[in-house]
């Protein structure tokens, strides 16, 4: 975010009024520095595979030097999490941990739910990139959690198809479009890709690339620019390569789009660092077929890209032990044994820059046998991610996003009628949750 200050903190505290379930309340001491690290059960909770493994590390270690164990119990993810976890802060019931994906922190924040970390953890800021560590600050002097993993933008293409049809990897989204253009003279029944309506965390992250700031705070208000220029000209580009056929306009994640990747006729995806775990599944038939290059840029020369995903780890209000869970935080996402440990258990990219190469990911994914740069090229490309900024109501903004954007990509009609109803819903929705909106 743009104010770096504490306006954000003292704006979600003070306006937010029953956001989802409620704000828990503050007058019981929630909010306070928290206590020093010593003795402690702690629990954490998370929808992440094999964490407890990785927990079992700590117990095993740190934790049996400590006296502090760690017990990890599985949750579901997304809205369901953020839902639970308020409703559980509001009883005074959540846990001393919880994994939040950084979109969610401002919700969580503006309901009173997670504490300030900063005096235990501020010094774990070079571990990260800069755009990463501001989404756990959300732009203050506060820190509400660790940066644990990153999806940060990246382009996939077939290999094999771009030199069958004498196509160039694009290094503009100016070259993008006149590539997508040419396969469709050089064959008609192929698309480059696909723009999905489902997809609103992809969108946000071509948005942010392209410089957007979707939420802001000042003078204990909030603003919300989401149909600002940058991302105007994100919703323009490819509105009109839909409008005009250059590119498929059909969703995402189904079995169409599955067999069109797997057959060759769509041969390049837009997606995150974790793309071959989804490739794997989707398109096994073209296992190392396909390679990896860095995001498409609005400016040639530049370095810069947008986020797809990624979670933290967050120490809640609730928890009696606030220096423990904070020791615990720092380790899990700055120790090297930890780390090698997440990306082995639990399958991340982890927002470490230093686990982002080397050690158990000295080896590229299987499905890119053939690129063995590619995490060297994840990492390079990684250090360029754009920061994000997010609001309380990101839910509301994603479904304003998916309801509009699905008819517009369906009709191939304007997009930027679709992002002015996105912003008017999202602006509408939080001066109906009391906050305070500056036009």
């Amino acid at each position: 975010m743009k104010h770096r200050n504490v306006a954000l903190s003292t704006a979600v505290v003070l306006a937010a009024s029953a956001l989802l379930t409620g704000c828990g309340s503050s007058d019981d001491g929630k909010g306070d520095a928290p206590a020093s690290a010593g003795p402690a059960h702690l629990t954490y909770w998370s929808w992440a595979p094999g964490l407890d493994k990785v927990a079992d590390i700590w117990n095993k270690g740190e934790g049996k030097k400590t006296g502090i164990t760690v017990t990890v119990k599985k949750q579901a993810s997304g809205d369901d999490l953020v839902t639970k976890i308020i409703t559980a802060a509001k009883a005074h019931k959540a846990p001393d941990l919880v994994q939040a994906e950084y979109q969610a922190l401002p919700t969580l924040v503006s309901n009173d739910v997670l504490a300030d970390i900063s005096k235990e953890a501020g010094d774990a800021k070079s571990a990260f990139a800069d755009g990463i560590w501001q989404q756990a600050t959300l732009g203050t002097d506060a820190l509400y959690a660790l940066p644990q993993d990153s999806g940060p933008l990246m382009f996939y293409y077939r290999q094999d198809l771009f030199k069958k049809y004498g196509l160039t990897v694009p290094t503009t989204w100016d070259e993008f479009a006149e590539t997508a253009r040419a396969l469709k003279k050089k064959s008609p029944g192929t698309d480059l890709t696909t723009f999905s309506s489902n997809d609103s965390g992809l969108f946000a992250g071509l948005a942010q690339q392209a410089g957007a700031t979707w939420w802001t705070t000042g003078d204990d208000t909030w603003k919300v620019a989401i149909d600002d220029p940058a991302t105007r000209k994100v919703a323009d580009f490819w509105g009109g390569l839909v409008k005009e056929g250059a590119i498929d306009n059909q969703p995402m994640y189904t079995p169409a789009w599955n067999k069109a990747l797997n057959t060759g006729k769509q041969i390049a995806w837009v997606s995150a660092v974790w793309a071959p775990g989804t490739l794997t599944t989707a398109a096994p038939d073209t296992a190392g077929k396909w390679a990896m290059a860095p995001l498409p840029q609005w400016t040639a020369g530049e370095n810069v890209t947008g986020s797809w995903g990624g979670s933290s780890t967050a120490v809640t209000n609730d928890s009696k032990n606030k220096g423990a869970a904070a020791k615990f935080a720092k380790w899990l996402n700055t120790d090297p044994a930890a780390l090698a440990a997440l990306v082995k258990e639990s399958g991340i990219y982890p927002a470490a820059t230093a686990a982002q190469t080397g050690g158990a990911l000295a080896e590229p994914p299987a499905y890119f046998s053939n690129q063995p740069d590619f995490y060297t090229k994840a990492s390079e490309i990684a250090k360029g991610t754009a920061p994000a900024a997010w609001g309380p109501n990101v839910n509301v903004a994603y479904t304003a996003f998916k309801d509009g954007f699905a008819k517009a990509a369906k009709d191939k009609s304007d997009f930027g009628a679709a992002l002015s109803a996105m912003q008017d819903a999202t602006v509408a929705d939080l001066k109906k949750q009391g906050f305070g909106v500056s036009e």
